[in-house]
């Protein structure tokens, strides 16, 4: 480890205008309740539906299939809107190529508007996030990385952190078959918020 770097002394601008900046961090949490176990991947780009689903594919190449060996199906709870919206035909457009990448059932339950406070990762995850980071100018995408890294809890917390640093294309639109390619099985109560995603066994 270096110097601390929220002892150095550094001039910084009192608004943050997307202009004045030269790069961007899009974080992208998961949480693993059971093992109390969080990985954060840094986009440099959009925070799309496809980086959404890039995200859970990083942290299951390298953890979610070590940690659940024996593991068919995956349950993700997800807000509302951002990068993986509960109304978007191009989430489950995206969520359908990485349901067939991974040869694994997606279980997608989204947290009605407003809601999202009472997501896991928002009150066990992300507060202890922003204390690690509390203080410190973010100059670059590793120093965040490595500043996320240190976040840590009385209860054990581990987290991880990643850098996907992939261009993202914003405004893209659904395939117009897209009904023809989705398996998608909706829950019984609430399916606009509760659905699975089955992988195409052609894939």
């Amino acid at each position: 480890m270096g110097e601390d770097p929220t002892r150095e002394t550094l001039a910084v601008l009192d608004h943050d205008f997307p202009s004045y900046s030269e790069g961007k961090v899009v974080p992208h949490g998961l949480y693993d309740i059971g093992l109390n176990k969080a990985h954060v991947n840094l986009g440099t780009s959009h925070d799309t539906t496809q980086f959404a689903c890039d995200s859970v594919e990083r942290w299951w190449s390298l953890h979610g299939r070590h940690d659940h060996p024996n593991a068919d199906k995956i349950l993700i709870l997800c807000d509302g809107g951002g990068s993986n919206p509960s109304r978007s035909p191009l989430f489950q457009q995206d969520l359908q190529a990485l349901a067939n990448r991974l040869k694994l059932e997606i279980r997608i339950a989204h947290f009605p508007p407003y809601c999202s406070k009472h997501n896991p990762i928002e009150h066990r995850v992300f507060p202890h996030v922003t204390r690690a980071c509390e203080g410190v100018v973010f100059e670059s995408v590793p120093l965040v990385k490595q500043l996320i890294e240190r976040t840590q809890t009385r209860t054990g917390l581990q987290v991880t952190v990643d850098i996907i640093d992939r261009v993202y294309e914003t405004g893209r639109k659904a395939a117009l078959d897209l009904k023809a390619s989705l398996r998608i099985v909706a829950d019984a109560l609430l399916p606009p918020w509760n659905y699975t995603i089955l992988p195409n066994s052609t894939a």
